[in-house]
């Protein structure tokens, strides 16, 4: 196939007709050989078809026009050797055209479908205009620096007496709240006064009353209450009367209230105030109830900003959105939902880099790069002058699943069939698209094959460009189609997978630069279902299984079903779900069954993967694990078609285990406020490099293929990442699921799952995992709100294994109060604590970059196995930091499967640890117990039942010449035969089986080879030296040779308890030794020179930050040699004078524009100079470095208020000599990198060293 590109503008073409054919409901209407039309004007069908030559051009009006042109009609086909065309790829439309795809779905013969059959050519290109870009400084709820403030004693607490709001009357900021019970103690009254003296001249208070506040209220408090704010009810309040108040202190004339007299508790009503206050931000509101109703009382309290628009910062020109365009902010929050829309307002004094919107800001969106990572929120554009919709009913009806959704959902689809001549599609919105019925989409290609140059097309086909919002079934569909190029993209408020890749077999698609957020559920797919949906819809399961909510929850913005496609630049901004996910199908799927081999998607490389951002999520940022039911519902298997279930990836040189490994690497990655994990993947090599995991449940989860990996020898690793526990954006209360103090600082923020949720950065499933050069930030454990996070942590229930291989090198910790947690017996979300891979978790800090100590590991409190008498304790982590050498021991055991099996170390016969194993098979299975030993130990293995006839022990991670000697239980009088085997994993072989031989003493079996045995009837113990005869390569569990195991086949004629503890001790008791001396303790734990994360993680590649210095002298420091200095990007400002000095630096370019100096020690009027230096000489959107030497404190009065406009925070510290350093913003937000030093003399200098993104 071939395609061409048209130069020029196609409505200029001289042999087009122009054409006006009005409106006819009823026309069907074909546009075929000979007939090029130019449409000039609307018109109305019953269907459109385009083919056998025929050519339909829409007639450019031009940008300045307001006319319209718009063409609806049931179906549009262009078929055969047919054109549609608006615009073109040289010749962008400029005038305003929509394609309304209009009929209801109980409609006879209604598709709703614009379809592009073989032949057939689409060209429509709309304006080009920016898709979407980022912020570059955060949007605050209310449009108030700090966002906005509420607070519903019915939903949110708060107790009897009198509620005292206090707000910042500079950023309307609640900067304190106390309650005064004053109905129970008259000290309370008295704590009340002086809480009010104590409130700064100019502050916002707000008091409320909640049940009665009168009672002792004594004559004092009243008082202060009246001469401080004004207020003349406080004399009259009585018992139980409702009473708000807002004023500002020292100016009784601001006051407003309001005094409700009590009648009785379900009918004395409600007092209700609002008062408005122009501040430096713009103005605020503060509204305060107080209520008597329905048998309770009650209050409201909030702060609100007042203004209608707000200009946004954003990181690229967008100076081609318009006024009346429409936009998204993305949520940067947990909640999805926080995500909102606005319209663009004129903006005269806005920049190419800024947008003015209308309406108020529900929630907080962050806009900054913050401690090294990118966590600005995604801006998308709605608007396009090229429109697709569906013309839909008010409400939903008929067949169109009412059960679920309250609105009509049967819209219009765009279908691209294969053998199509030519296809390009940009700048084009699409809304009210896609229905509820298989292969109805916005934007879907459908079996097209090869779209690129591999399938002819000198011009590879690409949708780019387009707005798909308000959609009522995916966003764009890749299926059976491959080199399709999907870029700069924006899917918003979507139902069911957004960008979709379908069969299994779609490969080489690009998927660059795209938007997807607030991605719903919908019905098509068990994949697509939410929880209600999925046990409700039925009929396509067998018999009357009741699906598993594990069969759906998948609704992700990225549904990916082969590795091999291209997914770069991405944003998955909000999913009911998952973000990202590579799920894989074991063999092609739908009409494209047969087309691949089996196994392909799981064990094909991954395409480039880089730069793609997750957050807002449900439950996953990114996922790589599991797969989709390729089989049809019958008795063994009851569940839906495609619905999810395991698979494991595992990408190999051209899907062959046989050959070479290839890693997948995840490049780039941004993952934050991900609800459960911001990673989570499972497999082979799957390997991480410059990633970021922010504000998760947990950071990331690597799992490896299985306790015997068929990908033998693959590792999860994670290198030069960053981890944050804690970040500076700390979410929107009013939109917020959960909301909590933080550990780290003690602010309130939103959080994942509950207030005790214990958040992870790196979790530990079961290994072998690496982590190399990772920064963790701002972990902590929070015992006050039973809390227990961590930097480092384990999968919570763990039934698995524990590789002793999990590496951690190079690990550098910053503000991290808890490095590892190892849980604990009922604490909140550890449970009993009792499974397997709890009792077993290790970790092995290469290095000491974890504990100090090199080449050591940290073991949980009770494991005794992995324990010697040199460990260190940590108690803060629950767990011991121990030298040794590991390994691992897997203990299968059949007839029977079901017993609690103990092993013992003989250092420790008092500490058994019991495991049961994570297998649940019938009766002719086996069970599988996997403990993690220390080498070079002897141990005993007991039963709660007669010992299981057949027992294999393989020693795992095990090199030549380690060994465990073990004694394992049996009834006197048993027959044993045990062999030695070696064993290839794949494709599955015995390589060796050797008969191994009875040997009459314990001696000959520490001094064989490892291939004899020895049983004791008087203890009841059968000896083993199990031992490595061969080393591993890399990360295998097992021997460069194979697997070596032990096979015990006993004939047992007692049935007693093989428990044979009480026989065993103390007569193999041992005293605990170390086997390898616990290492010297370094200071690498507090200083680790090249430890962590090399670099920011950032996502655009010209990211620049401003390195800053600031030293503040007053007398005493300069008296000691100091000087005040500012110091940016390593260009000295050194200052003389005494009092301050202001040095303004453009955020945007990074360049210096203003150098001042003002005396307010000795010169009264520097004071009003600087105030009014900083209010009205520095430019918006400017960084304000200050520093003071000497003295400054003399006169400085107005200058300290105006510094508080640019983020200076109380108390300021001002007593002669005081030193004063600090780093403002002159703008509408305070960004979270302001910080001031402010000291007493003599305590300093203060310092300041920070490094500020630029917004440029």
């Amino acid at each position: 196939m071939t395609s061409l590109v048209l130069p020029g503008c196609p409505d200029v073409d001289p042999t087009l007709t122009p054409w006006n054919p009005g409106h006819d409901r009823n026309a069907q209407v074909v546009v075929g050989r000979g007939q090029s039309y130019l449409l000039q004007s609307s018109a109305t069908f019953h269907s459109l078809e385009v083919k056998d030559g025929g050519r339909l051009v829409f007639a450019d009006l031009g940008s300045t026009s307001d006319a319209e042109i718009v063409l609806r009609s049931r179906e549009v086909i262009v078929a055969s050797d047919g054109e549609f065309h608006i615009g073109s790829e040289t010749c962008p439309y400029q005038g305003k055209a929509t394609v309304s795809l209009y009929g209801r779905s109980d409609d006879q013969k209604n598709s709703k479908q614009f379809l592009v059959m073989a032949g057939g050519t689409l060209e429509i290109h709309g304006q080009h205009k920016l898709a979407w870009t980022q912020l570059t400084q955060t949007v605050p709820a209310g449009g108030l620096p700090k966002g906005t403030y509420a607070w519903d004693s019915d939903t949110m607490g708060g107790g009897r007496g009198m509620h005292v709001h206090v707000i910042d009357e500079i950023s309307g900021a609640v900067v304190d709240w106390q309650t005064f019970d004053t109905y129970g103690s008259e000290q309370n009254s008295i704590i009340l006064g002086d809480f009010i003296d104590q409130i700064p001249p100019g502050r916002i208070v707000a008091l409320i009353t909640k049940g009665d506040a009168s009672r002792k209220l004594e004559a004092t408090a009243r008082q202060k209450i009246s001469e401080a704010l004004g207020s003349i009810e406080v004399a009259s309040l009585g018992y139980r009367h409702p009473w708000v108040l807002v004023g500002v202190k020292g100016d009784p004339s601001a006051v407003v209230e309001q005094r409700i007299p009590y009648i009785d508790t379900q009918t004395t009503g409600t007092a209700a105030i609002t008062a408005t206050f122009d501040a430096f931000f713009g103005s605020f509101g503060v509204t305060a109830t107080s209520a008597w109703l329905g048998g309770r009382s009650s209050f409201t309290f909030s702060v609100e900003g007042a203004g209608s628009e707000y200009i946004i910062n954003l990181k690229d020109d967008v100076s081609s959105w318009q006024p009346g365009d429409h936009i998204v902010l993305a949520s940067t929050d947990f909640n999805m939902e926080q995500a909102e829309e606005f319209e663009l307002l004129p903006c005269q004094e806005c920049s190419s880099h800024q947008v003015k919107i209308s309406g108020q800001i529900k929630y907080t969106h962050f806009g900054e790069i913050s401690d090294e990572v990118d966590l600005r929120g995604e801006v998308g554009l709605l608007t396009r002058n090229i429109k697709f919709q569906g013309e839909v009913e008010d409400s939903c009806y008929g067949d169109n699943f009412c059960q679920y959704f309250d609105y009509d959902t049967y819209g219009g689809h765009v279908k691209i069939l294969p053998g199509f001549k030519n296809v390009h599609l940009s700048g084009i919105e699409f809304t009210r698209m896609g229905q509820q019925v298989v292969g109805s989409y916005p934007v879907h290609f459908h079996m097209a094959g090869d779209v690129d140059e591999v399938g002819g097309y000198s011009r590879p086909t690409y949708v780019r460009e387009l707005s798909i919002h308000h959609c009522f079934s995916r966003c764009v569909t890749i299926h059976g189609t491959h080199g399709l190029l999907v870029q700069d993209t924006v899917g918003y408020d979507t139902l069911g997978h957004c960008f979709f890749l379908e069969d299994g077999v779609e490969q080489r698609n690009v998927l660059d630069h795209n938007l997807g957020l607030v991605t719903r559920a919908g019905t098509l797919l068990p994949t697509d279902r939410d929880d209600n949906m999925c046990q409700t819809m039925r009929d396509a399961v067998y018999g009357d299984y009741i699906p598993e909510l594990t069969d759906c929850r998948a609704v992700t913005t990225f549904w990916i079903t082969h590795p091999n496609n291209v997914i770069t630049n991405n944003a998955a901004a909000g999913s009911l779900h998952t973000g990202i996910w590579y799920i894989f199908h074991r063999e092609p799927t739908g009409p494209s069954a047969g087309a691949l081999p089996r196994y392909h998607a799981e064990r094909s490389p991954l395409g480039q993967f880089y730069n793609n951002r997750a957050h807002s999520n449900g439950i996953d940022g990114l996922m790589i694990d599991g797969g989709v039911k390729t089989t049809q519902p019958s008795a063994t298997a009851p569940e839906e078609y495609l619905s999810r279930t395991g698979a494991r990836y595992k990408p190999h040189q051209n899907a062959d285990l046989l050959q070479p490994r290839v890693p997948a690497m995840v490049e780039g990655l941004i993952a934050f406020k991900n609800q459960d994990q911001g990673a989570w993947v499972r497999g082979g090599d799957i390997w991480f490099n410059k990633c970021a995991f922010v504000d998760n449940g947990k950071g990331l989860t690597m799992a490896s293929e299985g306790t015997f990996p068929n990908d033998v020898g693959s590792s999860q690793q994670i290198r030069n990442s960053i981890f944050i526990g804690e970040s500076e954006n700390v979410g929107t209360a009013s939109g917020s699921s959960v909301w909590g103090m933080g550990g780290v600082k003690p602010v309130a923020r939103s959080l994942p799952h509950s207030t005790t949720f214990p958040m992870r950065g790196l979790e530990i499933y079961d290994g072998p995992v690496l982590a190399e050069s990772c920064t963790f930030k701002k972990f902590a454990a929070a015992p006050e709100y039973n809390r227990w996070s961590s930097a480092i942590g384990y999968l919570l229930g763990n039934n698995w294994q524990m590789s002793p291989n999990n590496n951690v090198t190079g690990a550098k910790f910053e503000n991290v109060q808890t490095r590892v947690f190892h849980g604990g017996k009922n604490l909140p979300w550890f449970g009993k604590y009792e499974n397997d891979g709890d009792k077993s978790q290790i970790t092995h800090d290469v290095d000491g970059s974890i504990t100090g100590y090199p080449d050591s590991y940290v073991v949980g409190q009770n494991n005794y196995l992995a324990r010697n008498p040199g460990c260190v304790e940590k108690a803060e982590w629950r767990a011991y930091v121990c030298s040794g050498k590991y390994g691992q021991l897997y203990i299968q055991a059949k007839q029977p499967n079901t017993l609690v099996m103990s092993m013992v170390r003989d250092e420790y016969p008092d500490q058994p640890l019991t495991v049961k194993g994570p297998l649940k098979q019938g009766p002719n299975g086996m069970q599988q117990y996997q403990p993690t030993v220390m080498l070079e130990k002897s141990y005993t293995i007991h039963w709660n039942g007669r010992a299981p006839s057949l027992v294999t022990v393989y020693p795992i991670n095990f090199n030549s010449g380690n060994w465990v000697r073990l004694g394992l239980c049996y009834p006197p009088g048993t027959l044993f035969r045990v062999t030695y085997q070696l064993e290839r994993r794949y494709p599955r072989a015995v390589l060796h089986d050797e008969e191994m031989n009875p040997v009459s003493s314990l001696a000959s079996v520490e001094g064989g080879d490892g291939k004899v045995f020895y049983f004791e009837e008087n203890t009841g113990l059968l000896f083993l030296n199990v031992r490595g005869n061969y080393n591993r390569d890399g990360y295998d569990y097992c021997s460069h040779m194979g697997c070596e195991k032990i096979i015990i086949s006993a004939t047992m004629t007692s049935d007693a308890v093989s428990d044979c503890m009480a026989a065993a001790y103390p007569k193999y008791s041992l005293t605990p030794t170390e086997t390898v001396p616990m290492p010297s303790f370094l200071s690498i734990i507090n200083d680790c020179t090249g430890c962590g994360a090399p670099e920011p993680i950032v996502s655009d590649d010209d990211f620049k930050y401003l390195e800053v210095t600031i030293l503040s002298a007053g007398k005493e420091e300069l008296d000691l040699g100091h000087r005040s200095l500012i110091e940016v990007d390593g260009i000295g400002f050194n200052y003389g004078p005494r009092g301050f000095w202001i040095v303004v630096v453009d955020t945007m370019t990074g360049a210096a524009t203003h150098e001042v100096t003002f005396n307010t020690n000795w010169i009264p009027e520097d004071d009003a100079a600087m105030a009014n230096f900083i209010r009205n000489d520095i430019p918006q959107n400017s960084i304000v470095l200050i520093t003071a030497q000497f003295s400054w404190s003399r006169h400085a009065r107005e200058c300290v208020i105006a510094m508080k406009e640019i983020g200076a925070q109380d108390p300021v510290h001002a007593g002669f000599g005081d030193t004063f350093a600090m780093v403002g913003f002159k703008g509408t937000y305070w960004p979270t990198w302001i910080q001031q030093v402010n000291l007493p003399s003599g305590q300093g200098p203060a310092q300041i060293y920070t490094k500020i993104p630029l917004m440029g």
